[in-house]
């Protein structure tokens, strides 16, 4: 979207992700601004990137994304400057200031300005969140998107709101996005899905062209303004597109049985929940307001409206002991979720978890936060909790299971089992490269707490 905006202003404006393609090193150097988006886990690719054309250019640097926005103290030393937050309109208002030569002094950018004592870290302020967020993505700005297919692109990408209004403490997306929640219009929502679902009807794996339509709407909380997410369900509906769609909620939406209805109705095969833990002291630790009955009943009348769900959990709370992997990977075969995404707990800096938990960390190799262990937890070695994330995806991800479902569940669902086989199954090779490390540093690891209950 952003690189939407800036052609609009330049034309001479191309996007590259080295998850799609390698890059032109030709046309990047050639360029008068190069702007860098990175997470925590790329962060450390990202600096190698602007340091290679701060060195092999003449262009400015800007490094932004969640990671750089929220850690911009460390990312400004490899850049020129750093916009934080959301940037669709500083972005433009930034390359007239340099265009014109005029001092960056608006909110919402971060630079080092070098004196001959040192340097000076400038932090202009926080500018005020954009409320106009209606622009579609031009997928052909995105250099060779429409010549691949992989399994990080067959599924359609729709955002439709922004913002979340609540307090978990490990959550980036609140602090990046902030608790105002800003939507698009619903008009707007079914238009980008409809463009989106064309394009992507065009490319990719023909022989799968119901796989290639799945729509994920990316909003972190689909369901954070009830009126506007009806409103859209509605619009959606109206429209009279069948377009499979998947998006992510907290439990609460499990309870909305007019929700649910609509979601129904308006095509969607499953909803994405944010459970996280299955202990109480755990939600509790975390400032996530649910309950394990609550999580349970929520998954179980979703599934009753015709729902299939997905979850996204946790490793790693003080009172995890060993066996939770084995007790979230029981829990996910036993209550039928079609799909998980287990993690190790992520710090992203200037997160309350982040920040209660710094001393706590075994290192800050970006890198390596990709779901791996990165801190000493209370109550079972690093060792053992990465063990624990290996061990439950390979019960959720078998062998056995893939036949089963190759066998039983409906042919959308086998597709999207047998992907994220393979791919959860790559995941659990990278975390098994990291055991010989992190039984090293447990050798010295002792137990402060007492096992979940």
């Amino acid at each position: 979207m952003v690189t939407t905006i800036v052609k609009e202003l330049v034309d001479d404006t191309l996007m590259y992700s080295e998850s799609i393609s390698v890059i032109d090193w030709n046309d990047v150097l050639d360029a008068d601004i190069a702007f860098i988006g990175i997470f925590t886990f790329n962060a450390q690719r990202g600096y190698e990137i602007a340091q290679r054309i701060k060195q092999e250019s003449d262009a400015i640097v800007v490094l932004g994304g969640m990671h750089a926005s929220l850690n911009y103290s460390e990312a400004v030393h490899y850049c020129d400057y750093v916009l934080l937050g959301e940037v669709d309109e500083t972005v433009l208002t930034f390359i007239q200031a340099i265009s014109e030569n005029r001092r960056i002094d608006f909110p919402g950018v971060a630079y080092l300005q070098r004196k001959d004592e040192g340097a000076e870290l400038i932090h202009t302020g926080k500018h005020d969140p954009p409320q106009n967020i209606e622009v579609m993505p031009n997928y052909n700005l995105l250099y060779a998107y429409d010549k691949m297919a992989s399994y990080n692109t067959v599924w359609a990408q729709v955002h439709a709101s922004r913002g979340c209004p609540y307090f978990c403490d490990y959550c980036a997306i609140i602090q990046h996005l902030g608790r105002d929640i800003r939507t698009r219009s619903p008009e707007v929502v079914v238009e980008d899905i409809r463009q989106t679902v064309a394009y992507h009807n065009r490319r990719f794996l023909k022989i799968l062209p119901r796989m290639n339509r799945i729509v994920w709407l990316t909003d972190d909380n689909f369901f954070a303004d009830r009126k506007w997410a009806i409103a859209t369900l509605n619009a959606i509906i109206d429209s009279g597109m069948k377009v499979p769609l998947s998006t992510q909620a907290r439990f609460e939406i499990g309870f909305d049985d007019e929700m649910l209805a609509l979601l129904k109705k308006a095509g969607f095969i499953e909803v994405v929940y944010g459970i996280e833990f299955l202990e109480d002291a755990s939600f509790e630790q975390f400032n996530k307001r649910s309950t394990y009955d609550q999580v349970v009943e929520a998954i179980e009348n979703t599934q009753k409206h015709g729902l299939e769900v997905r979850g996204l959990f946790i490793l790693g709370a003080d009172n995890h002991t060993v066996g939770v992997g084995q007790k979230i990977a029981d829990f996910v075969i036993r209550h039928k979720i079609k799909g998980v995404l287990i993690q190790s707990m992520y710090f992203t800096p200037s997160t309350p978890a982040f920040d209660a938990n710094e001393g706590r960390l075994i290192h800050t190799d970006w890198k390596k936060y990709d779901g791996n262990v990165v801190h000493y937890p209370s109550a079972i070695s690093p060792y053992d909790l990465q063990v624990e994330l290996i061990q439950s995806l390979g019960k959720i991800y078998s062998l056995k299971r893939l036949l089963r479902a190759l066998i039983a569940e409906p042919w959308l669902y086998k597709l999207i089992f047998a992907g994220e086989f393979f791919w959860q199954n790559s995941m659990r090779a990278n975390y098994k490269r990291e055991l010989p490390y992190l039984k090293k540093v447990s050798a010295n690891w002792k137990p402060q707490t007492q096992e979940v209950k």
